[in-house]
């Protein structure tokens, strides 16, 4: 048994801490939320994110974040990509010097354009920090349903001890040492199932969305490979399997905002309507200043971005991506 802090208790972080919970594990979860909190603690439910579904009874919640990481050799980052600097910074000196911080979220900061892990050795320098990513909808890890993810750092012994952690008959972990490759892929595909969720809101069929899929990741493999991620990650479970999860699954927030600007809501009518994040729109922003960077085309993300943010319609964007000049499928 090990004690494990979760850093977040949106729907995936809970469902993580649950897991690890009902698999014996000590867990404490942070919840900013003080009415989480006491749902956990009183009723075993997160009734705020995850309504209806009843928690291992030995979870226990804290309102006090360096109280939940003391002592903890194992720490589980699972807040939205644009407050885990501010979340994790002040627990510097709370965190066990020798532990391993589990980055479970999926984006770009949007200042800094640094990648989850990059965050956290800024943050938490020394700790050895694993990626946690792959096609895994927080109510269906919940549900027990078969799940398989990738578990990434640069040690292979880390990822080893991440996968013997989480690791359940339900819950298979893959390990891999393409942390930025798997970050990448976890962010990027956001926008893509955004995009995909636009075309169902248009009525468009299976054509456009398998084009769409397959086009999303050759697009997230070229900024990919300028970064230095390896070409496999992307055809792998971070990469392919977490795109089509994204891009087909009904219980995507990303593709379920798709949806929505396609029938005519505005970006901001639709967040103050949802307390769950869609991370998707702060990494089309920051995939597009990426690519702009490192020199790499990116004519999804662009058409998503000016949708989210200069208000383009949807119908325009598509028949720009559709009009683009004729080129080669592979790219040099």
């Amino acid at each position: 048994m090990t004690r494990i802090s979760v850093i977040g208790a949106g729907a995936w972080g809970t469902a993580l801490a649950d897991l690890l919970a009902r698999k014996g594990h000590e867990v404490r979860i942070w919840a900013y939320e003080a009415e989480v909190v006491e749902s956990i603690n009183a009723r075993h439910e997160n009734a705020l994110f995850m309504p209806g579904h009843a928690l291992g009874p030995t979870l226990r919640a804290c309102a006090d974040a360096h109280e939940a990481v003391a002592s903890a050799p194992v720490v589980v980052s699972a807040s939205p990509s644009h407050v885990v600097r501010a979340v994790t910074a002040p627990l510097a000196g709370s965190i066990a010097s020798d532990a391993i911080v589990v980055s479970a979220t999926k984006g770009i900061e949007p200042s800094s354009l640094l990648l989850m892990h990059a965050v956290l050795a800024e943050t938490l320098p020394g700790r050895r920090v694993v990626a946690l990513s792959g096609p895994s909808f927080a109510r269906e890890v919940f549900e027990g349903q078969p799940t398989a993810v990738v578990a990434a750092a640069e040690e292979e012994a880390t990822s080893a001890t991440v996968q013997e952690i989480f690791a359940t008959p339900r819950f298979r972990v893959y390990s891999n040492q393409d942390v930025p490759g798997v970050e990448l892929c976890g962010a990027l595909k956001n926008v893509i199932a955004i995009a995909a969720g636009i075309l169902e809101g248009m009525g468009l069929g299976n054509n456009p969305r398998a084009a769409l899929i397959t086009r999303g990741l050759a697009e997230m493999t070229r900024l990919g490979l300028a970064m230095g991620a390896k070409p496999m990650t992307f055809a792998g479970l971070a990469g392919m399997g977490d795109l089509i999860l994204t891009t087909t699954g009904a219980l995507s927030r990303n593709r379920s905002l798709g949806v929505a600007l396609a029938e005519g809501q505005g970006l901001a009518e639709y967040t103050a309507a949802h307390r769950t994040v869609a991370e998707g729109v702060n990494t089309a922003r920051s995939a597009v200043q990426l690519g702009e960077r490192h020199g790499v085309e990116l004519p999804i993300t662009q058409q998503v971005a000016s949708i989210l943010f200069e208000g383009k319609a949807p119908k325009q964007a598509v028949a720009e991506l559709m009009e683009r000049a004729l080129k080669s499928e592979q790219w040099r």
